[in-house]
């Protein structure tokens, strides 16, 4: 039995989870499933809700009345804050890496219209982020209020129970359709969502493997960090979970130019998934992720998800990051 630490429930859940049956045809022997958490709210759509429920619920027990985070411009994670801040009557700061466009878009604009207060550090500058939001929470004490800080992506020990309580959720999914996947894949920015599932899946004894494809750094940086976070974890709430029997896996080798920066192979997965299945991904963390995923099924035994009957691919949403980047799309 796990005993859950304080949460706020504000995603709708549970999701549903989508057979793609048009898109599974290429494919022998494999059906592709769609865990779909791009529908946990329509503001607040994506994976990072899940790990805010338990954020929030923490600084609400701090007595905090400020939330202070960071992230990029496009940040799915800064704008699922900022609504909820508004949402629930708390002020918001938001550190975003880059430089201040002329005109919001995206993300960007709905941080501005949710009210949250946003300061800008260039790429030169980022090392400093955490730096600015323990000033900015000194100024908030100054000001007779209370902050709470919220790494990047809220993915720490407290935001990692977000998805070890959404592998509860698949667990009853995978009960319900009477099958157990092989394998669980998403895409790792931030590591949260990763390390929850490899966590939740190992204390719910679930068969899968969790595999995901890194939209940014590499997989010894993602080994680290998971460790590290899940430790955190394993002291903060006196857990007893056993870090070295988890294994971590992170394919390489779909990052492309960089992190926020598609190929056209990407924009060309997402408008074929959108014209086959009507299900939309983002350029800058689920069109690798679900790329990546097709292209290692193809490989069959020689790719890193050989033997897959069942695979189940978590939509941690992004819509918003899709118009800031129309102009990459080819129509013919």
């Amino acid at each position: 039995m796990i005993e859950w630490p304080a949460r706020i429930e504000l995603a709708q859940l549970p999701t549903p989870i989508t057979k793609l049956e048009r898109f599974s045809q290429r494919f022998k022997d494999t059906t592709i499933w769609v865990k779909r958490d791009e529908l946990t709210g329509t503001e607040v759509s994506g994976n990072k809700i899940r790990k805010l429920e338990f954020c929030i619920a923490e600084a609400k027990s701090q007595a905090c009345d400020t939330l202070i985070t960071c992230g990029g411009i496009q940040s799915n994670h800064c704008r699922a804050t900022a609504v909820l801040g508004a949402r629930l009557g708390m002020k918001v700061h938001l550190i975003l890496r880059g430089e201040e466009p002329d005109v919001p878009e995206g993300n960007l604009l709905m941080d501005y219209l949710c009210g949250a207060k946003i300061s800008y550090l260039s790429q030169a500058q980022w090392s400093s982020h955490e730096a600015l939001a323990k000033k900015l929470q000194d100024d908030c004490v100054s000001g007779g209020g209370k902050a709470f800080f919220i790494p990047v992506g809220a993915s720490d020990e407290v935001g990692l129970w977000g998805y070890i309580k959404a592998s509860e959720e698949l667990n009853q999914d995978f009960l319900g359709l009477q099958m157990e996947p092989e394998y669980i894949v998403t895409a790792t920015g931030s590591g949260g969502t990763q390390a929850g599932l490899i966590v939740g899946t190992q204390l719910l004894g679930m068969k899968s493997q969790v595999v995901a494809f890194n939209v940014s750094d590499d997989a010894a940086y993602f080994d680290k960090k998971i460790r590290e976070d899940v430790t955190l974890w394993k002291q903060r709430y006196n857990q007893e979970f056993d870090v070295e029997k988890m294994k971590v896996k992170t394919v390489e080798g779909y990052l492309g130019p960089g992190y926020g920066v598609a190929g056209p192979e990407i924009f060309d997965t997402i408008a074929e998934l959108a014209s086959s299945e009507g299900i939309f991904l983002d350029p800058v963390y689920t069109g690798k992720a679900f790329h990546g995923m097709v292209s290692e099924l193809q490989k069959g035994d020689e790719g890193q998800l050989s033997r897959a009957k069942n695979v189940v691919f978590i939509h941690t949403g992004g819509l918003f990051g899709v118009f800031p980047q129309q102009h990459n799309f080819r129509f013919d």
